[in-house]
């Protein structure tokens, strides 16, 4: 016979003191978990927002991301035209050649951090539709040294509001529009292809994007034994005149977040591991205190004839009630924290990024779930103390 779990949670609000500071103790550890959680969903959202699967990549062989590929420019024109799978536009094969480079560009609250940079010929815009969304001025006109600034930089970095010129080398730039993007490139600097590439002293593009035709098998470079045979990363792969590494716009920029999205998840384990063991021991502290003021109840629990596993069960079940309260309270301390803006150094490509926290339901799942084991590695021990008494035993303690 079970104990009625009304006796359970009659005992927490008389101890409506204790449980509250239970509570906020656990809420304030599961609150940092699911912050850390929420930053590194925040950052691979992110990037992961802005990929298309209709949009093909084109790296050089072995690169790993754009700072480390670079084609001739003859090269990047001879991979256009020579594919039959690039969807045609009105003005031609809607494929652009972009190159990448960063920038040390001066914070607002001081310091210096290296900023992305993207020269960009005009089918990118015509590849790109509504993505790119220009907020405030124009957009740049091509040939000129007129740049167009994410929205996420405009705030945070200097000479990146309308108007303000942009030192690129001995090149200045005027910013002439600021622009927004769901993904990753609000966070970029645009400007023109050649220009980027005078100033820079350059002779090719960095990587070379294109949107393919409806039905086109892209296939995955990175695949164990290579990709998929009759796909087009296969065939570009082992191309004699323009090798090349091919993946779509979204297999790219999941792999760009490997390496920062790993740190934050690591560092949340990190974290819950050492701040659980605190919280694990404020619960057992709890549930102890618990026992030892309601010997006498326990002792009277057995005499009825409840047996030691209904007991072990019911101190457990209180245990994992009050933890769950502090998951539901760090969940609602988490949620203000949504939405709001951040950056940071992404090692995959050595620039600043900014990205804003989101406290996805898996986030909230994931800090209730911690919570939970939270919940059982505290009750442990406490309900085996319990369990083990007798009831002459339990009956003489006062």
């Amino acid at each position: 016979m079970l104990i009625p779990i009304s006796y359970n949670l009659r005992s927490l609000f008389v101890r409506r003191a204790a449980t509250l500071l239970t509570v906020l103790g656990i809420g304030a550890t599961v609150a940092i978990f699911a912050g850390v959680l929420a930053l590194q969903q925040g950052f691979k959202t992110m990037f992961v927002a802005g990929g298309r699967e209709d949009v093909v990549v084109f790296l050089r062989p072995g690169a790993t991301g754009e700072t480390d590929s670079q084609f001739r420019r003859d090269l990047g024109l001879k991979l256009i035209k020579g594919l039959p799978e690039i969807e045609l536009g009105p003005n031609g094969p809607l494929a652009s050649m972009e190159c990448y480079f960063a920038v040390l560009r001066p914070k607002m609250d001081g310091g210096q951090v290296n900023v992305p940079m993207r020269g960009v010929q005009p089918a990118t815009f015509e590849i790109r539709g509504d993505e790119i969304k220009i907020v405030e001025g124009r957009n740049f006109t091509p040939g000129t040294d007129e740049v167009i600034v994410g929205r996420k930089l405009v705030e945070r970095l200097q000479d990146c509001r309308l108007g303000d010129v942009l030192q690129i080398n001995t090149t200045p730039c005027r910013v002439v529009g600021v622009f927004d993007h769901q993904g990753a490139y609000s966070s970029e600097i645009w400007g023109d292809l050649e220009r980027f590439l005078a100033t820079l002293d350059r002779y090719g593009p960095n990587r070379v994007i294109a949107k393919v035709k409806p039905g086109t098998l892209v296939g995955d470079p990175d695949a164990e034994g290579g990709p998929e045979p009759g796909s087009l990363a296969a065939r570009v792969k082992n191309d004699n005149e323009v090798p090349a590494k091919a993946l779509t716009e979204k297999q790219f920029l999941l792999s760009q977040t490997r390496m920062l999205g790993g740190i934050l998840l690591f560092l949340g384990v990190v974290l819950a591991f050492i701040m659980g063991i605190g919280a694990t021991f404020t619960a057992i502290n709890t549930m102890l205190s618990a026992i030892s003021s309601r010997t006498s109840e326990i002792g009277i629990l057995l005499s009825m004839g409840f047996r030691p596993l209904p007991i072990f069960l019911s101190f457990m079940f209180e245990s994992i009630v009050l933890c769950v309260l502090g998951g539901f309270a760090g969940c609602l301390l988490a949620l203000p924290f949504n939405g709001i803006e951040t950056g940071t150094m992404n090692g995959q490509t050595f620039t600043e990024v900014a990205f804003a926290f989101r406290v996805t339901p898996a986030v909230l799942v994931a800090s209730v779930s911690f919570s939970l084991l939270l919940g059982l590695f505290g009750g442990v021990w406490p309900a085996f103390r319990a369990c083990r008494m007798t009831p002459t035993e339990a009956l003489r303690r006062q």
